[in-house]
């Protein structure tokens, strides 16, 4: 029988392929990611911590729910983040805001709301599609994995311990 359990830690490996596949595209491919796409990788690792913490905690139905909310947040805020990438790669070239700093130095030297803000308006570096599979970009597929952690963490919530 597939578990609460087992569902939150099948989540937590799901992350960490997803990290793994990002570390690789960016050591192996030399694909450098742009300030959207460091950010969504925050968010991963944040789920895949919080499906971790909930595996190994593995409470009744109340605190399963209570972590399953707390991986819905994040998964609709990741999704949103992807979702806004994609939106920039879908501008016409005349369109794409120019392109910005580096994440280190937004980091360094702006305030951390600040931080965030030219973040996620996103920058013309992040409107570049340098890699696809199945004509979807990298965003796009990390659009798809954050819905999908959503319902993961839905069905865990749901399932009899």
């Amino acid at each position: 029988m597939i578990t609460a359990r087992k569902l939150m830690f099948g989540g937590f490996i799901f992350c960490l392929a997803l990290l793994l596949a990002s570390i690789y595209m960016q050591h192996v491919l030399e694909l450098e990611p742009c300030p959207l796409c460091i950010l969504q990788r925050v968010v991963v690792l944040i789920i895949g911590v919080f499906f971790l913490i909930a595996a190994i905690h593995n409470p009744a139905k109340t605190g399963s729910r209570f972590y399953a909310g707390l991986i819905g947040v994040m998964a609709l805020m990741g999704a949103a983040i992807s979702a806004r990438h994609v939106w920039l790669q879908s501008l016409p070239a005349d369109q794409v805001p120019s392109c910005g700093p580096g994440m280190g130095f937004i980091m360094q030297n702006f305030p951390l709301a600040d931080a965030l803000s030219l973040v996620l308006r996103g920058s013309g570096e992040c409107a570049e599609v340098s890699w696809t599979f199945l004509s979807l970009s990298i965003p796009a597929w990390t659009l798809l994995a954050f819905l999908g952690m959503f319902c993961l963490a839905i069905a865990a919530a749901w399932r009899q311990h």
